[in-house]
């Protein structure tokens, strides 16, 4: 296995080689089901649909993983706010990239900017995620892919691929506490403090994310601090 430095290593570098660790370690009639869900989105537009930059930021009210209640216009009033979406713990991907925000929180506190990450997730599941990567940042439950909805992220994962998502163990019943097998497109906003979204990044292809730094310069452009 390569391994990488996950402080020097570019996020999508780290996930392009764990995505390479995967086609070498799982058996092709898994991995195949289990990534066709990507062609599947791309074909029919579903990013399309999501919010996109210039619009305003639906607002929401979500609990995090102790069960305090988060709100964004309320985050919004302190400073703009980093938003991701993510699938769950049991993706390895989104876990890099939960370990890559966290990483760079200081940078985006500095500049004053919060991150909320979201998931359907029950609230057991998003506590593990927490306190395996020791996220400060405020991560939030959204039962029923509903605030996901309101993003225009979320897709029902069709009945022929689920088995396979079970058997490498993305029993999402059991994660997300539904029956719906609902996922949200992994997506990242900057929303500033008028509600506006600034940046958006939604890719059906759930292993590219956007690299915090890509964030961090926009907040800087977003400030004045930078002048290109």
């Amino acid at each position: 296995m390569t391994r990488t430095d996950p402080m020097t290593t570019p996020l999508q570098q780290q996930i392009d080689l764990a995505v390479q660790e995967g086609q070498r370690s799982v058996p092709a009639e898994l991995l195949e089901p289990f990534m066709r869900p990507i062609q599947q989105l791309i074909d029919s537009s579903a990013a399309s649909k999501a919010r996109k930059v210039g619009e305003m930021a639906p607002d929401f009210t979500l609990p995090d993983a102790l069960g305090r209640s988060v709100k964004l216009s309320e985050l919004l009033q302190r400073g703009p706010v980093v938003l991701t979406f993510y699938r769950g713990i049991w993706c390895p991907i989104c876990n890099l990239e939960v370990r890559a925000y966290q990483q760079a929180l200081p940078q985006l506190e500095a500049l004053g900017a919060s991150v909320v990450a979201i998931s359907p997730q029950i609230p057991k599941q998003s506590l593990s995620m927490a306190e395996k990567h020791a996220l400060s940042f405020a991560v939030l439950n959204d039962a029923g892919n509903l605030v996901a909805r309101q993003y225009g992220l979320d897709f029902i994962l069709d009945e022929a691929v689920r088995t396979a998502h079970q058997q490498l163990g993305a029993d999402l019943p059991a994660y997300n506490g539904d029956a719906s097998w609902q996922l949200p497109i992994p997506a990242t906003f900057l929303i500033d403090q008028a509600g506006i979204v600034r940046l958006a990044f939604v890719d059906p292809d759930f292993t590219h994310r956007l690299d915090p730094s890509i964030i961090i310069a926009q907040l800087k452009r977003l400030s004045g601090a930078l002048v290109e």
